[in-house]
């Protein structure tokens, strides 16, 4: 484990975050990191991409049809803001499905604006609004697709969570007994496994090599979605958007609670994993936005543009800069 973030109050380092990042291509192959890349977390939310290509592999196998807008949604960890509802909305229709269905569990939308104008206006939050809806009615039209029950999609013995476990681990290298299975904030399974599985997992979502036919065409698929529609994954002032956006989806990442990201970079055959150890979010980001620099695979305009996710300022309560976050690690090359 290393120091990858230093937070300072005036000239003073205050605090700092610890954590672990590893750069991987397809193969496994590791081409740099940061502390030991067999250091376990659960991939949380950054999971997401990898469960929806099961998804998206049994849609291309049924001709059923959904827009890069709804690929992405089924993606995302998204603001609850009004279009990503309406696509989330749009997805259960074509099952004739209803909110109900969704086992997520009511939310808030994480959005200010939206949440202010809710509460305002006595609107009743709904599933919809959940962060995860557009990943559970990925489950259902799985399930639907399967010809499995959707009552109780969230059990990990559930066919559509069995696919997704397997999915998991052919795209991570993991063996089954290796991966660790616990619950996760919306109900669902949540898979353990190493940064370096992650890595691996996230270069082969951007490559063809060494997975299927139909599997490589539901990954084209979404990161087709994904790099388009980028509001689609996340939303208004959120980091996962902006970074996909600056880069005009050359460079597509997935946030994760306690800290984690992972990114894929088609270009390069390339997969990254980073976990801040605290799980501080905080952290997540300019490690990200640092990582890319260090490897040269965002330029000086892009940066520049991602400079409030890569230099965080911290402001007191009189809204007086009083200091900043700054990334405090170097990358070791394999």
């Amino acid at each position: 484990m290393s120091i990858i973030i230093h937070v300072k109050r005036g000239s003073l380092i205050e605090s700092q975050h610890n954590g672990y990042i590893v750069v991987a291509d397809s193969n496994g192959q590791i081409q740099y990191h940061l502390g030991d890349p067999e250091y376990k977390t659960f991939a949380r939310s950054s999971a997401k991409i990898l469960q929806a290509i099961p998804i998206i592999e049994e849609m291309i196998k049924n001709d059923l049809h959904l827009s890069d807008e709804e690929i992405a949604v089924i993606c995302s960890s998204h603001n609850g803001e009004a279009e990503h509802v309406k696509k989330v909305q749009s997805i259960l229709a074509k099952l004739n499905l209803n909110p109900s269905h969704l086992l997520c569990g009511e939310q808030l939308p994480l959005h200010k604006e939206t949440r202010e104008r809710l509460l305002r206006n006595n609107f009743k939050f709904t599933t919809l609004h959940n962060t995860c809806s557009g990943k559970h009615a990925g489950m259902l039209i799985l399930a639907k697709l399967l010809n499995s029950p959707i009552e109780n999609y969230l059990s990990i013995d559930h066919p559509v969570q069995q696919a997704m476990l397997n999915t998991i681990v052919e795209m991570s290298g993991a063996k089954m007994n290796e991966v660790d299975i616990a619950k996760d904030g919306c109900g669902v399974p949540v898979f353990g496994l190493t940064t370096h599985q992650i890595a691996k997992a996230f270069a082969k979502i951007g490559s063809s090599s060494s997975i299927s036919e139909n599997r490589s065409q539901a990954c084209k698929k979404i990161i087709q979605a994904i790099s388009s529609h980028p509001f689609y994954i996340a939303g208004t002032d959120r980091f996962d958007t902006q970074l996909i956006h600056v880069t005009q989806g050359r460079i597509i990442g997935k946030m994760g609670n306690e800290g984690v990201f992972a990114l894929t970079i088609p270009s390069e055959g390339l997969g990254i994993a980073i976990k801040v150890k605290d799980g501080a979010e905080r952290a997540s980001y300019p490690t990200v936005v640092e990582t890319l620099s260090q490897l040269n695979l965002i330029s000086t305009q892009e940066q520049k543009q991602l400079e409030s996710f890569h230099y965080p300022i911290i402001k007191n309560r009189r809204n007086e800069t009083v200091g900043r976050l700054e990334p405090a690690f170097k990358l070791l090359r394999v």
